[in-house]
Parts: structure tokens; sequence; C-alpha cells
């Protein structure tokens, strides 16, 4: 009795004395592949950074399908780390709009709108109201996340959003203008998605007395239609050298569908480009995985239009391993060039990061289009051709520079009512933020959950698998029937033996 006593009380001792430590040394384990709930480096420095508190109002709804509640569950996750890497400076919050009209209104007047899910219940189905967003605010500084896609890369959707609203003042991005470029109306997308974390404004270098603003350390100069001046072109060879990074996107062919008709243009920038061993070459790539246009055809007494397959509008989706390139799938690119690096010094690099198909070429200019060809394999016999890539330089400063290159200016601009391809948008994005971001943040666009989906497997293989998910238990506990009743068979031997000799 006194040897138990002592064993409770050791036992008690020794959870108390884990308890203790536990709140002064707290760690976790995170077994996942790509580390989905260890915060980077980036996601640190922005939470060691905070000097006034952060408070998170998350609006989730309760009782969700397990796909989405996991969603939530992750979120959560995420924000327990934040607030331990935050010095007590993030303060959150779970609300269930769903419990109450009150709680309802106030999510929806925070700018967080219910969605509308599928539910099974008594195996019947049924739509239910769902809200799956947050609200951070720093003093009088507000982000909304409106809803939280399942499966979207958390730590960048929090860690950005929190830089929004804690950092005041935005590194600039500058949209060269002056010689036919796009306003930044014509690439609002782009532009709302930029001006999350930088400010992304309009820059005229056309005045040959006013330099490159200090304040911008990324250029975009996206498809010129007038020649850029040799002071222009000089201007971006100083800002370069300086440690400037440049995006360009150009046209160096273009095509008229009512005409049918496409030819090489030029803007002085290809040269420019070609000085430094990026060659845009002036022909048109063509690829069978390609978009479609409107054509207008007739039978008998009727017109009407159908859309047809034109190759010259390839659909990019062959990408090189890059933070830039990271989660793009599909890119729809119109009347697009070659690539090629000529450079033959230590100190010039280039990296291809984009390329047309497997059943692609090229063709120069001039071209005619034929909308009715019937194209066969044996047009497209020059596979991956290279559509963009980054051009690295080394400067006699020793500063280095990088323009990433596009050879399609039309790529993300918006036209008409229809929205733009939602990759088209990301690959300005993305190459923007890698070329201006110095945080690491946009290596976190794309960490996130990955879905890894059961191999089809063979009827047979499914047979055999049923039939021996249903009988490998049976014959377990047979075996394990059979095995118990000979043990408990040698004990009842061992003991009439045992009574017999006594």
């Amino acid at each position: 009795m006194k040897k138990t006593n002592i064993s409770i009380l050791l036992i008690i001792g020794i959870l108390v004395f884990a308890n203790l430590v536990s709140e002064q040394y707290y760690f976790r384990l995170d077994l996942t592949e790509d580390k989905q709930y260890t915060l980077s480096s980036a996601t640190e420095g922005i939470m060691a950074s905070m000097e006034d508190p952060i408070t998170v109002k998350a609006y989730f709804s309760e009782n969700l399908p397990p796909h989405i509640a996991k969603t939530k569950n992750d979120f959560e996750e995420y924000l327990i780390e934040y607030a331990r890497h935050s010095n007590d400076n993030l303060v959150y919050t779970f609300i269930n709009p769903n419990e109450s009209e009150e709680q309802e209104r106030e999510a929806m007047e925070a700018g967080i709108n219910p969605v509308m899910i599928n539910v099974r219940e008594k195996d019947q189905m049924k739509q239910q109201k769902a809200f799956l967003g947050a609200v951070l605010q720093l003093e009088d500084r507000k982000e909304v996340i409106p809803f939280v896609q399942p499966g979207a890369p958390l730590e960048y959707l929090l860690s950005s959003s929190i830089k929004k609203i804690a950092v005041t003042h935005k590194p600039e991005v500058g949209l060269l203008q002056g010689n036919g470029q796009p306003s930044l109306a014509e690439l609002s997308q782009v532009k709302s998605a930029l001006d999350v974390l930088y400010n992304f404004k309009a820059t005229q270098l056309n005045n040959d007395s006013l330099p490159i603003p200090k304040s911008i350390k990324t250029l975009a100069l996206v498809r010129p239609t007038d020649s850029l001046k040799e002071a222009t072109l000089q201007k971006l060879d100083t800002f370069l050298e300086q440690g400037g990074n440049l995006f360009v996107a150009l046209n160096r062919v273009e095509g008229d569908l009512n005409s049918s008709y496409g030819s090489a243009v030029g803007t002085g920038v290809e040269k420019w480009l070609g000085e430094k061993g990026l060659e845009i070459r002036d022909d048109f790539v063509i690829d069978a995985q390609c978009a479609t246009v409107a054509v207008q055809q007739r039978q008998g007494f009727f017109n009407f239009t159908s859309n047809v397959a034109f190759p010259y509008a390839p659909i990019i989706s062959k990408f090189a391993d890059h933070p830039v390139t990271k989660g793009l799938e599909a890119v729809v690119m119109q009347f697009a060039s070659t690539l090629q690096f000529t450079a033959k010094d230590s100190l010039t690099t280039f990296t291809p990061l984009a390329f047309s198909s497997e059943a692609s070429a090229s063709k120069q200019a001039p071209q005619f289009f034929d909308i009715q060809k019937e194209w066969t394999e044996s047009d497209f016999t020059s596979p991956h051709q290279v559509i963009a890539g980054v051009l690295e330089q080394t400067h006699d400063n020793g500063n280095r520079s990088r323009i990433f290159v596009v050879a399609d200016g039309d790529f993300p601009i918006s036209g008409g009512q229809q929205p733009l391809q939602g990759d088209n948008v990301n690959l300005m994005v993305n190459a923007i933020d890698w070329l201006s971001d110095d945080t690491g943040l946009i290596d976190l666009r794309t960490k996130g959950i990955h879905y890894r989906p059961i191999a089809n497997l063979e009827e047979g293989t499914k047979t055999t698998l049923k039939y021996a998910n249903f009988l490998v238990p049976i014959i377990l506990v047979l075996v394990y029937g059979m095995v118990r009743m000979q043990l408990n068979k040698n004990k009842r031997n061992r003991r009439m033996e045992e009574n017999y000799e006594g």
C-alpha cells in the first residue's frame, strides 16, 4: 500500500513538473512534407518587428463539411503560431456568425459575406450558409479577408495582409508611360493585386532632364508602341547599373484578324535587349494547345459565329521551377514570339521560365493567317519554344540587376468587359513581386495544401482489394481465436499433469 501511494505521488509530481515546464518552453513537431505549419523566416521577421498590437476577428461557421472545416482548423493553427512570434502583439478571436442575427450582421458589415455550400444531412443534400473570413485591425487601419478559399496558401494570405496594414510606406513600382504603353486603368487587375504590397504608379521618362526616382526599385515596361528615345534607354541602363530591376512585356510581332495578316514591329527595346544578350525574334509562336477565336461563317442563307482553334494564340502551361511560376497553370497569349540567349560573357545569365507545348513551332514574320486551315502534327515540329525568362547581369560596379522578359506585350492588359485569365495577371504580379520583394513573401504564395488524388486502379485490382478488406480481418480473428484456444488447451493439460503428479 505504501509503495502504491509513493508511485501515485511520483506520477502527480512528474505531471505538475511537465506542466510548469510546458508553460516556459513550447515546441511543436511539424511532420508535413512542406513544413506547412512552420512559419517562414519572412513571416517571423514581420511578426518580430511588430510594435503595436494587431487584432484578428475570424468569422468562421461551425459544423462545416470536413474538407471545409479543415480550413478553419488550419487558419487557427497559423494564428497560434503568429501569436507566439509576435511578442504578444497579435490577439485573435473566433466568431460563429450563424449563432445569431446580430453576429451575422456584424460579419457582413465588416465585409465578410456568406457563401452557400452543399452539406449532406440524413442522406439528403441541402445548402448551408457559411462564413469563412477574417478582419485584421491595427489601430485605425483594417484589412479584410472576405473569403478564405479552402486549399489557399494561408501563410501568404495572413502575412501579406498583416504587412499591408503594418507597413505605412509601401515600396514603389513604376509603370513606364509616354511611348504608347497601356495606362494603369488598362492594367487594373494587375494594379489591384500589386497594390496589396506596393505603390504601383505611372512613371514618365520622356523628360530628358528628369532621372528615374530613387524611390523606385522596379520598373515595368509593357507593350510600347512608339520607339523609345536613346536618352530613355540610357536612363534604363543607369537604373539597372544602380541595382534596379525591370519587367518587360514586349510585342515583336503584331497581327490583325480582320486583314488576316501579321508583321514584325520594332520600338528599339528589342535592339537594346539584343545588345545585352537576349534576342526577341520577329516570329510567331504557333501551338496546338491554343485559344479559340470567333469566326463568322455562312451556311445556306444563314450566318453564324463559331469558335475556331487559333494556334497563333498559344496557351502556355509548361513552366520551369521558379518562384515566379509556382502555381501557374495556363497563361493565354496572342502573337507571342520566341526568346534566344546570345550573350557569351560570364557576367550575364539567362533562365528560361515559360515554354510552348510539345506540339509547337514558330513562323517567321510576315505571315498570312488562314483561319480555316486544317492543322496537322507536321505543322508543330519545334517543341518547347522559350516565351519568357529572366536576364541577370553583374555590372562593373558590382551591382546585379534582373530583367524579366515576356515576348508578348498584350498578355496582362485588360480588354473589354471580359476579365483576364487569372494566370495572366499572376505571371506579371509574381514577376514584379519577385523582382521587388526582399522579404521572401513570394515563396509563400504556393505554400498550402497539396492534394494527391488516389491513382486509378484496374478492375481486377479493385476486386482483389475489396475481398481482401473483407476477408483479412475475419481470417485474423479466426487465427487469433485458434491460437488462444490452443494456448488455453495447453494450459489445462499442464494443470492436469501437475494434479496427477501431486
